[in-house]
Parts: structure tokens; sequence; C-alpha cells
């Protein structure tokens, strides 16, 4: 009988265990979040203000669920980055499948949002509510990236007040530093400058 992602995973130890990964302190592994970005548009600026506004105001009542996270922050973050429109194909609730221990072990899941490009993973959102950290959600993450162990995939944890993004290559991942728009707003444009970094990666690796 296959196993849950999140009965098998629930830490990050097992994650680099069961799937053979290792964390790299390489800076040179995950420059897309640090180097070469875009600028960012009056237009764009004007939407992330909107929506950092909206946040901030449905944030002040209290901690929200993630469905809400989604809807308020990483919904809105996605289309203002372009990967609601073409070539991008977004899949919601994508199952996944992973052989580990030999073939021994199957492991299966639902990850939350998937943007495609072909076949290239591009983005997972694993919202978490607002009480728990948003590493929480990086061993599962982890797992549905090493589903397609093909070609590098990046990754977004959020549960609304932090941001991180991380990248998995040949069996090693690296992680950005923790984006906070609840604490700065510059921290929900620089985000939205790296998802757009990101697009561009995809594009050329097409």
């Amino acid at each position: 009988m296959p196993t849950a992602v999140t009965e098998a995973i629930t830490t990050l130890a097992e994650a680099e265990q069961l799937l053979s990964l290792s964390r790299s302190e390489d800076a040179s592994l995950f420059t897309e979040w640090q180097q070469s970005l875009p600028g960012l548009s009056p237009t764009e600026q004007s939407a992330l203000d909107g929506l950092h506004c909206r946040y901030l105001y449905q944030r002040s009542e209290g901690h929200l669920l993630e469905g809400i996270v989604t809807l308020l922050l990483a919904s809105p973050l996605l289309t203002v980055a372009g990967f609601y429109d073409p070539p991008f194909k977004v899949r919601a609730e994508v199952p996944i499948t992973l052989v580990i221990n030999d073939g021994e072990e199957t492991l299966r899941g639902r990850i939350d949002v998937l943007v495609l490009k072909k076949h290239l993973w591009v983005v997972v959102l694993e919202s978490k509510k607002t009480p728990l950290s948003a590493w929480s959600a990086l061993p599962q993450t982890l797992a549905y990236l090493a589903a397609d162990p093909t070609c590098p995939s990046f990754g977004l944890l959020t549960n609304g007040d932090d941001i991180i993004f991380v990248k998995l290559a040949s069996g090693q991942y690296a992680l950005s530093r923790v984006f906070s728009p609840l604490v700065a707003k510059q921290d929900l444009y620089t985000t939205l400058q790296v998802l757009k970094r990101l697009a561009t990666v995809v594009g050329e690796s097409a």
C-alpha cells in the first residue's frame, strides 16, 4: 500500500534520508533569487500595494487559514508574475508518486498549486496556516520537487507572513533568505522580482 508523503516525511532529516538529498551552502547553486532580478513596472507595484493592504487588513483580524493565504497572497502573486498566462499552465491538487528504498516503498501526495511549462515544474506553493512556520512546509515540498528529478525545480513556501524560495538540482537543495512582506512591503516587491526571474530561467531552459 502506498504511504502518504505527509506521513512518511514529517521532518527535514527524513526528507534528506529518504530522498537522498543534501542541503548546499554554496551560493552559486541558487543565484536566481539574488542576481539579474528584473525591475517592476508602476502597474506591478500598484498591484502589489493593493495586495499588501488587503493582506494586512485581513491579517489584523487574526491568523489566516491555508485557503485564505492562497487567495490573498499566493494566487495574486502568480497572477502579477504572469504564471497564469501563456506559455504557463496551472494545475491544482496535482497527485505525485515517489518510489523510494530501491523500489520497496511508494509515496503519494498532492501539491497545493503547481505551475507548469510543458513538463517542467516551476513553482510549488505549500501554503500553511499563519500560526505555523513556513519552514514546516519544506520537507513535503522537497518531496514534491524530487518527483521530477530530470531538471532543476523551484518552490515557493509561504504561510502568508513569510516567504521562502527553494531550488532542487542534482540531489542538492538550496534556500533563499526569508522574505517577510508582513513586516516590509519591499520584501513583497522582491518576491515578485524573484518569480519573474524564475519565469525567465524556465523559458531559457525549455
